[in-house]
């Protein structure tokens, strides 16, 4: 009996060899299509005089999409390349067959070993057939999101470019300053600054100047407002407290020249039309914004 099961496994190893693997019918990420809108998003940064963040947004969940789509079809590959090595191995090993089982000229115990290590083989083809059939439909769904994400870049690239002249004007209505003094910083975020620790006592700290920083930070035109130790997020009183100081600035921002705000993985920005928006996990507590309120102004 168990000789016979020996020999199905064979037979049903042979099916397994000639089993076709799907193809993914998804177009691949044009890599260079987002090359080519993050230029743009960057020229569009300047004429907005800032990071838009918005199309930041975009612009991350977009590279983040791609990368995974890359990253699926490289272990595809790898578990094609392990599925034809398996076939390899098979091939040199050899068919066996019930006649071969019975004669006395085989080696039972050479026959039975070979039997087992088709069987071995055939459970492990089985094994990655299916995960490769997992991995084409994962592979499928990345590259559905990865150009879903560039069409919406695009796209909102082109309704930033329409507003213009609107920008423009509200650009025209702060003027634009030069960082100075021995902070680095403009005297609009000097001013920002006194007026929001007036009304909220730091007891954390505040960063401004990070040199060498491509955003705000390094152009003297953002503050940090700690609501915990760094690294740690910030909960009771001081998580209030980030809640207030959030609400007072979208309250006072047109007034004190306030042009975005970040907190709790979310984004406020005064010159896409207001309101907050989620941002992507960017990997940890400050860099989402969980242990301190970022404040950017014109």
């Amino acid at each position: 009996m168990r000789i016979w099961r020996l020999v199905t496994v064979v037979v049903v190893l042979a099916g397994l060899l000639g089993l076709p693997f799907p193809r993914p019918a998804s177009a691949d990420p044009n890599i260079d299509e987002l090359r080519r809108l993050t230029k743009q998003a960057s020229r569009l940064n300047d004429l907005y005089r800032g990071q838009i963040q918005s199309l930041e947004e975009i612009r991350v969940q977009a590279k983040n999409a791609t990368d995974t789509s890359g990253d699926l079809a490289a272990r595809l590959a790898a578990a094609k390349a392990d599925v034809a090595n398996i076939a390899q191995q098979t091939y040199i090993t050899g068919p066996l067959d019930g006649v071969q089982l019975f004669t006395t000229d085989v080696d039972p115990i050479h026959a039975l070993g070979q039997a087992a290590n088709l069987t071995y083989m055939a459970g492990e083809r089985t094994e990655r057939v299916r995960s490769i059939q997992k991995l084409i439909e994962k592979s499928k769904e990345a590259k559905l999101n990865a150009n879903d994400k560039i069409s919406k870049m695009k796209k909102k690239i082109k309704e930033l470019q329409g507003k213009r002249r609107e920008i423009e004007r509200l650009l025209a209505k702060y003027g634009f300053q030069q960082p100075g003094g021995a902070e680095g910083l403009t005297p609009r975020l000097i001013a920002v600054r006194a007026e929001i620790m007036q009304n909220f006592p730091m007891k954390y700290g505040v960063g401004c100047l990070r040199p060498g920083d491509p955003g705000e930070h390094g152009k003297g035109r953002a503050c940090d407002f700690m609501m915990s130790r760094g690294g740690t997020m910030a909960s009771g009183a001081d998580a209030d407290r980030g809640d207030a100081l959030a609400e007072w600035l979208i309250k006072n921002g047109a007034r004190i020249g306030v042009m975005y705000i970040i907190w709790k993985q979310r984004y406020y920005d005064i010159r896409s039309g207001g309101g907050w928006d989620p941002m992507s996990d960017r990997g940890g507590v400050t860099a989402n914004h969980y242990d301190h309120v970022h404040v950017s102004v014109f």
